[in-house]
């Protein structure tokens, strides 16, 4: 830990229910000041065995959700135990580098609420094959957009409505995009590479998550986006070189921001597979996430159905 607290006092607020090197990682760079809360759904989580904490960690139970998702539920009681103005999210799932937390709040100084990118990295064939939607949805999306991404997001609660927020995000999923609707972020070309998937089903029922979550808060985009994607499928049906320029384009887009895999080169494939999956997630009235099964009505009417 840091002898002196050269930087805002920042509390770090990290959903988990099991310890990971992230935890560690991000404890190694908390200022004498700073806090680090990791927030766990039960007492009866494998991280709530954990006997010894490094200095200025916290394990917060936040009980199950009722009425939103474990991640919103996990943020909102968060930040409600969280001492400081200066927030941070983070995940469990990717490294943090030493100098993570202190670009971070460098990039608050500069630009405000800041968010970094993801980028998503398959642990299975279909996951693999999908590499590219997510190159183009996920970190092309969030940096055009300044979208926040719940991964890496630093802000200060005199961003934004605190008590609305916090009533809404207890009546919702995605943490992270209700967020962007109650605060302006900026994006930085930091790219953060998280593994997607695992399995068929994980890979599936990410993608009705995204999908869903992307037709919930941003439904024009969301319509239009679609129709764009069929446009260029069949352009590249009537027109081969289209196919060819369009995934040069993805490879040289991702490399620009770091991210070179193989993967790219099946951009067309993956953008036609995208369609069915893509008609699916919006017919399926369920999808599960973090071994939770939700029915998502609107945006702020939530089902828990079960474990």
């Amino acid at each position: 830990m840091s002898n002196r607290q050269t930087r805002t006092p920042t509390s770090v607020l990290l959903p988990t229910v099991s310890w990971t090197e992230a935890c560690d990682e991000v404890a190694a760079q908390l200022g004498e000041e700073d806090e680090l809360l990791i927030i766990h759904d039960r007492e009866d989580d494998p991280v709530a065995a954990r006997n010894q904490l490094p200095e200025n960690v916290q394990l917060i139970p936040a009980g199950n959700p009722v009425e939103c998702s474990g991640k919103a539920n996990a943020i909102a009681t968060g930040m409600e135990a969280a001492s400081h103005d200066r927030l941070v999210w983070t995940d469990d799932d990717f490294h943090h580098p030493p100098d993570w937390l202190d670009r971070l709040d460098e990039d608050y100084a500069e630009y405000g609420p800041t968010t970094e990118l993801p980028a998503f990295v398959g642990q299975d064939p279909l996951a693999v094959l999908l590499e590219p939607v997510y190159a183009l949805g996920g970190t092309l999306g969030t940096y055009m957009g300044d979208h926040a991404w719940g991964g890496a997001v630093i802000f200060d609660r005199r961003d934004l409505d605190e008590a609305q927020f916090l009533s809404e995000l207890r009546q919702t999923i995605s943490d992270d995009g209700l967020l962007g609707d109650h605060t302006d972020v900026t994006s930085v070309r930091r790219v953060r590479r998280v593994p997607m998937g695992g399995s068929l089903r994980q890979t599936v029922e990410r993608h009705i998550r995204f999908n869903q979550i992307f037709a919930t808060h941003d439904p024009t985009v969301a319509k239009l986006s679609f129709g764009v994607l069929i446009a260029v499928l069949t352009g590249c049906v009537v027109f081969p070189s289209l196919a060819v320029v369009l995934t040069l384009l993805t490879a040289g887009v991702s490399a620009s921001f770091g991210v070179r895999r193989a993967s790219l080169l099946l951009t067309v494939p993956a953008l036609a597979a995208a369609v069915p999956l893509g008609l699916y997630a919006f017919t399926r009235d369920t999808f599960v996430w973090g071994g939770r099964r939700y029915r998502w009505h609107s945006k702020f009417d939530v089902e828990v159905l079960n474990e």
